[in-house]
């Protein structure tokens, strides 16, 4: 069963070009070790009103619960995630799951 996934990346100042090329590229290179679904990754930019601060979305989902574990054991992910670490001030990771409002 597919997880779905939100994930949300916070450049450092000044990192912001280095991270959205990385973002761009994460989702073909997971599709290229079959540990993505068919459905392509949505990314977003995102500028908080308040700060300014950039941050880039990306929903994507992996194959089945195993595969970010397996993520991790290949050369090809790793040579994307290894040098994206130091350029973030935070990265958040979340499952989502659409929910259904209630109809009146």
């Amino acid at each position: 069963m597919p997880v779905e996934m939100l994930v949300t990346y916070i450049p450092k100042p000044g990192k912001e070009q280095e991270i959205e090329r990385m973002v761009l590229a994460h989702w073909p290179v997971l599709a290229s070790v079959e540990l993505v679904t068919d459905e392509p990754a949505t990314i977003w930019r995102a500028v908080d009103k308040r700060t300014g601060q950039v941050s880039f979305v990306e929903r994507f989902s992996w194959k089945d619960e195993e595969a970010a574990g397996i993520a991790h054991q290949m050369p090809q992910v790793m040579a994307l995630w290894e040098p994206m670490g130091p350029m973030l001030e935070e990265l958040k990771l979340a499952t989502i799951q659409r929910i259904e409002a209630a109809r009146a």
